[in-house]
């Protein structure tokens, strides 16, 4: 049988069983979150999925809505607020991709989906990480994440493409469990988070 189809019957089963477990925790979470935010609890924004079709991610709101005199956003480290730290810290803002994973959005694994407008600067070869489901984690989350260069970030995320399968994704969530304990690669050295992709030079 095709893995694809396992992977998406998988995906379905398991974020149903994680959604209903981790209520409790979610619930938790939220309260957290909407206490200190004041009044929104997720960050929801328009993301590449498979096929290069958009999608509206999901994940518990880490930054304020601050923005400079001319109306543009302030920088990722000016807007990320010290709750948000400790919770991107353990990668707890990224539980509500359960929803995007049981809408049939995402996959538990997979290339991380990124902003829309990185669309026209990728290559014909960086593109290819859209011809599967993007994920929660993935191959470059556990080799690196956010502390390596897009350009590698890139090339693991059609590496894991062209070689996708039951054993490396029961690989990755293993190892994505011991990266979120050791909390390693969370940030770009300088960023809060990384800087953006600007294109190929």
């Amino acid at each position: 049988m095709n893995y694809c189809y396992i992977k998406k019957i998988l995906d379905l089963y398991v974020s149903i069983f994680l959604l209903l477990f981790l209520f409790p925790f979610f619930l938790i979470v939220s309260i957290i979150v909407y206490s200190y935010s004041g009044y929104k609890i997720f960050f929801k924004q328009p993301r590449v999925g498979m096929n290069d079709a958009i999608f509206y991610i999901v994940k518990f709101k880490t930054m304020l809505d601050l923005r400079d005199p001319l109306g543009n956003p302030l920088s990722d480290n000016e807007r990320l607020t010290s709750l948000g730290r400790i919770v991107r810290a353990f990668s707890l803002d990224e539980l509500p991709q359960l929803i995007n994973v049981l809408k049939g959005e995402m996959s538990l694994v997979g290339p991380r989906p990124l902003l829309v407008e990185y669309l026209p600067l990728y290559n014909d070869r960086q593109r290819r990480r859209h011809a599967v489901k993007p994920g929660i984690t993935g191959w470059a989350q556990v080799n690196g994440r956010n502390a390596i260069s897009w350009q590698e970030k890139f090339e693991l995320d059609v590496w894991y493409v062209e070689n996708q399968s039951f054993w490396l994704d029961l690989k990755i969530l293993w190892l994505t469990a011991l990266k979120v304990i050791q909390r390693e690669g969370i940030s770009q050295n300088g960023q809060a988070t990384i800087e953006k992709f600007t294109g190929n030079t």
